[in-house]
């Protein structure tokens, strides 16, 4: 199951035997059925997540009780709710498997012995915590900005893996309307 992680690693570190050895040590494999919260609100997030396959949310309840999405996570690529992981702090997301997954998961203090252990993971690290930042970033930028139909049509165009694999009312949550109106907009696609 590293394979992936090591093969997204590879893009822009070279990891030597020893990272290789340290990475099979620190990561622990886990399959998880769909439908299942694996890390709740009002909790310190306990793991970093590599999805190697399947799809995660992160997603809380608003002043309505109604669910609503931040992110959704595409194989492969990590997830967590990152302040509160790394500032050790409880989350107000839950972190949820809406498929079957197949996730490698890392502890807090297994993330900060291998960073520690490995330059290569140092930097990847920081590689992935900027990359974070950058897609949050954009993410309210089209948020505040596009139209519904735009960040509907964007998500189809970077990730329609997506489409297949997820529920629409989450597709809805997490591009910021209702499942009505993304139904509208792909009624208006198709004719």
């Amino acid at each position: 199951m590293h394979r992936q992680l090591f093969e997204l690693i590879s893009q822009s570190i070279a990891l030597s035997e020893e990272d290789i050895r340290l990475c099979k040590l620190y990561f622990e494999p886990v399959s998880i059925p769909k439908n299942r919260v694996i890390e709740e609100e009002g909790s310190v997030p306990a793991y970093l997540y590599f999805v190697v396959s399947g799809f995660v949310r992160l997603f809380h309840y608003n002043d309505k009780g109604e669910e609503v999405t931040t992110h959704i996570n595409c194989p492969p690529g990590f997830i967590t709710s990152y302040f509160n992981f790394i500032n050790q702090t409880r989350s107000g997301e839950n972190l949820e498997c809406v498929t079957s997954c197949e996730l490698l998961r890392i502890t807090k203090t297994n993330l900060e012995l291998l960073i520690h252990h490995s330059a290569a993971f140092k930097d990847f690290s920081i590689i992935v915590f900027q990359q974070s930042l950058a897609y949050n970033e954009n993410r309210s930028i089209e948020l505040a900005t596009l139209s519904a139909e735009l960040r509907y049509c964007r998500m189809i165009e970077k990730y329609p893996e997506i489409l297949q694999n997820v529920p629409v009312q989450y597709i809805a949550s997490f591009l910021g309307m209702k499942p009505e109106s993304l139904s509208r907009i792909r009624r208006q696609m198709i004719n």
